[in-house]
């Protein structure tokens, strides 16, 4: 399984969010390059790396910050935040992303999906940020009445090859995941799912790897310490048990 450790980006800083909510915020650094650099010696392989301004204003903000780090060899980098048409996700395939996400824009106009689709195939994520199991757009501040599992399955019939699902309710509490959801998802390949939203023990990733999902992406649990980062990767790789330094 592939670990997306996070840089979400507010006014050019790292941050974290609980539940979206931009008046629950830390600051955990002045420079998202320096986030980068730690997160490659502790031997990160990707980044999830997220435009909350981008995501509030409905167009890229930072992205001449963002384009450094896809640029950056060492890294597949997924970027997602006002992404909300094909210029912008072009314009970061051009900075070297390896992977645009489409969040309120996907929820919104499912043709624009299925043109999208169409046009960059397999470098294309939904996001599919969920609140009491609905789908929630614009930065999370609105919740629709759209399923958020049928959704997925909707995404895997369209052709879209990651869906990267966050439960909002349990993002940046450090209280777990959802595994149940991760649960059901999984039986929608050859749709690869991305897990995002709570994860904070080494017995979660486990579980996540063992059932199939495709990544998980790390966030407050890294910055706050809860998890260690190259623990987490020599879990998703089966090189370590949980809880234990004991080679499996």
């Amino acid at each position: 399984m592939e670990i997306f450790p996070s840089i979400d980006i507010k006014d050019g800083k790292v941050v974290r969010l609980i539940e979206g909510d931009f008046k629950r915020m830390s600051v955990y650094g002045d420079s998202p390059e320096e986030a980068a650099e730690r997160f490659a010696a502790q031997g990160a392989r990707n980044l999830h790396v997220v435009d909350l301004d981008g995501s509030a204003a409905g167009r890229p903000v930072n992205d001449r910050v963002i384009g450094k780090l896809c640029s950056d060899a060492r890294f597949f980098v997924e970027v997602g935040g006002g992404v909300r048409d094909a210029a912008a996700i072009g314009r970061y395939l051009e900075y070297g992303a390896g992977r645009v996400i489409l969040g309120t824009a996907a929820v919104r106009d499912f043709d624009f999906v299925n043109e999208i689709v169409r046009l960059f195939g397999a470098k294309i994520a939904i996001g599919v940020d969920a609140r009491d199991g609905r789908a929630a757009v614009s930065a999370w501040r609105d919740v629709t009445d759209v399923d958020a599992f049928d959704f997925c399955e909707k995404l895997r019939d369209a052709g879209a090859a990651t869906a990267i699902y966050t439960d909002i309710a349990r993002d940046g509490r450090l209280r777990g995941a959802n595994l149940d959801v991760y649960r059901r998802l999984v039986s929608l390949a050859p749709l690869m799912i991305v897990a995002s939203g709570g994860v904070s023990f080494e017995s979660e990733i486990a579980e996540l790897a063992a059932i199939g999902v495709y990544g998980a992406i790390l966030g407050k649990a890294l910055y706050e310490k809860k998890l260690s980062l190259p623990r987490a990767l020599a879990i998703a790789d089966g090189a370590a048990r949980p809880g234990s330094d004991v080679k499996a």
